[in-house]
C-alpha cells in the first residue's frame, strides 16, 4: 500500500466546475493542486474574509475624508419680499427683490493631529484584515488538504475490503471443495460463509463512509454533487525525523498569518493610544467661498462675492472624554500584546509537536509494512495447515482477520503521516508547501 497508486477511479458524486480549474462534464481526476487552487475562488469563508478586508480598506478611505479638501458648488435663486414695522406700529412693505448666488465653497484642515493618527490606525486595520484573510485561507487550505487525504484513505480502504471479501470467498470455495473430498466438515464451510458475510457487510458500510467524505470535500470546494469526478492519488514524500530540524521559529513567525495579524493589531492599538492623546491638541483649518451675485440667473448684471478665513479650535474641557479614551486604548494595547506573546509560545509549541508527530508517523509506516508482511505469511501457513488436514479453518480465518487489520493499519499509517505533513506545513505558515512534498 505504500507504493504509488494509479489515479483512483471511484466516483465521489461531485461537480467538476471550479472556476478556471475544473471543466464541466470532464471526468479528469481531481488533483490536490487543483483542489487547493480552487479555494480562493469558491470557498465561502475565504470569500467572506476577503470582503472583510475590502471593507476595512473602505473604512480607511472614509477616515481620509477629513484630511482632504472639501469642495462644493452651489447655485440659489431667491425672491424676497419683507414687511417692516415702525415704532408707531405702521407696516412698511418693501418691494420684492430677486437674488441669484453662484458659489464655489471649500474647506481644508491644515493640521488635525487626531484625524491623521486615526487615519494611520485605520490603515493598520487594513493590514490586520488582510492578515485575517490569509489566516482564514491557510485554515481552509489545511481543511481541504486533510479532507482530500481522508477521502483517499477511505477509497483505499475499499480496496482493502474488496481484497478481504475476495479472500473470504476463496476460503468458502476451498472449504467446500475439501468437504466434497471428505477432508473437511460442514462447520468449516459454515464458518467460512460467516466470515464472507462479515466482509461483505464491512464493504457495504465503507460505501457510506466514502460518500460522506466525498460530500465534505464537495462542501469545502462548493462542488455540485450531481456530477461524478475521479480523484487523483497524491503520495507524500517520506521523510524521517532527522530531516525535521528544530530552530525554525523565527522563519515560521514571519510566515504565519495569525502571528502577522497579532503584530499588526499591536501596531494598530499603539496608534489608537496616540489618537486618544491627540484629542487635546488644536485643529487648524481654512475655508472660503467665491462666486457671483446677480438679480436673476443668467443676468448680465453680476458682481463678484468672496470670503476667506482661518480657524483654530482647541478643546478646553470635554467632559473627561479624552482621558477615558486613553485608558481604554491602553487597555486594548495591553490585551493585544498579551495575545501576541501567547501566540508566539503557541506557534513554537505547535512547531515542535508537528515535527515530532511527522517523524513518529514516518516510523510507524515501516512497522505497519512489517506487520503486513508477517500477516501475509501467516495466512499462507494457515492455508497449508488447513489443506493438509492438520487444523480446521479457524486458524485461516483468524490469520485472514489479522491480515485485514494489518492492511488497514498500513493504509491508516500512510494517512496519518500525510495528515502530519499537512499540519507541519500549516504550522510553518504555508499549506501549499505540501505540494512540493509529492513523492517522485
Amino acid at each position: 500500500m505504500g507504493a504509488r497508486m494509479s489515479p483512483l477511479k471511484i466516483s465521489l458524486f461531485a461537480a467538476v466546475s471550479v472556476i478556471g480549474v475544473l471543466q464541466p462534464a470532464v471526468a479528469a481526476p481531481l488533483t490536490l493542486e487543483q483542489a487547493l487552487g480552487a479555494v480562493e475562488s469558491v470557498n465561502l469563508n475565504v470569500l467572506l474574509s476577503r470582503e472583510a478586508a475590502a471593507q476595512a480598506l473602505a473604512t480607511a478611505d472614509q477616515q481620509r475624508v477629513g484630511l482632504l479638501p472639501n469642495i462644493g458648488l452651489s447655485a440659489q435663486q431667491r425672491r424676497t419680499e419683507s414687511v417692516g414695522v415702525s415704532s408707531a406700529g405702521v407696516l412698511t412693505q418693501t418691494p420684492a427683490t430677486n437674488r441669484f448666488d453662484g458659489k464655489l465653497t471649500g474647506s481644508l484642515a491644515l493640521l488635525n493631529p487626531q484625524q491623521i493618527s486615526a487615519l494611520r490606525a485605520a490603515r493598520a486595520g487594513v493590514a490586520v484584515a488582510q492578515a485575517d484573510y490569509q489566516a482564514t485561507l491557510q485554515g481552509v487550505l489545511s481543511g481541504v488538504a486533510q479532507t482530500f487525504f481522508t477521502h483517499l484513505r477511505n477509497l483505499r480502504r475499499i480496496e482493502v475490503l474488496d481484497a478481504n471479501t475476495a479472500r473470504a470467498k476463496a476460503l468458502v470455495d476451498f472449504a467446500q471443495n475439501l468437504l466434497d473430498a471428505g477432508t473437511a466438515t460442514q462447520i468449516d464451510v459454515t464458518r467460512a460463509e460467516s466470515q464472507l458475510a462479515i466482509a461483505q457487510q464491512a464493504r457495504l458500510q465503507q460505501d457510506t463512509v466514502v460518500y460522506q467524505s466525498a460530500l465534505q470535500l464537495q462542501r469545502l470546494l462548493e462542488l455540485n454533487p450531481a456530477q461524478p469526478v475521479t480523484l487523483a492519488d497524491f503520495s507524500v514524500r517520506r521523510v524521517g525525523a532527522g530531516d525535521f530540524a528544530l530552530g525554525l521559529e523565527q522563519t515560521s513567525f514571519g510566515k504565519r498569518a495569525d502571528w502577522l495579524r497579532a503584530q499588526k493589531a499591536v501596531e494598530q492599538s499603539k496608534l489608537d493610544v496616540r489618537t486618544a492623546k491627540f484629542e487635546r491638541l488644536p485643529v487648524l483649518g481654512v475655508n472660503g467661498e467665491y462666486g457671483y451675485v446677480s438679480p436673476e440667473v443668467f443676468n448680465n448684471r453680476t458682481s463678484q462675492a468672496w470670503f476667506a478665513g482661518a480657524s483654530v479650535t482647541m478643546p478646553l474641557f470635554d467632559g473627561l472624554r479624552s482621558g477615558a479614551d486613553q485608558r481604554a486604548a491602553l487597555s486594548r494595547l495591553r490585551a493585544q500584546e498579551a495575545r501576541w506573546h501567547s501566540l508566539e509560545l503557541q506557534i513554537s509549541a505547535e512547531l515542535r509537536l508537528a515535527q515530532q508527530d511527522a517523524g513518529s508517523r514516518f516510523a510507524q509506516i515501516s512497522v505497519a509494512e512489517k506487520s503486513l508482511r508477517l500477516a501475509e505469511q501467516e495466512v499462507q501457513l494457515a492455508q497449508i495447515r488447513f489443506k493438509n488436514g492438520v487444523a480446521d479453518n479457524r486458524e485461516t480465518i483468524d490469520a485472514q482477520n489479522r491480515l485485514a487489520v494489518a492492511s488497514d493499519g498500513l493504509v491508516e499509517s500512510v494517512y496519518q503521516y500525510n495528515l502530519s505533513r499537512v499540519e507541519l506545513a500549516r504550522v510553518k505558515g504555508d499549506v501549499r508547501g505540501i505540494l512540493a512534498e509529492r513523492a517522485e
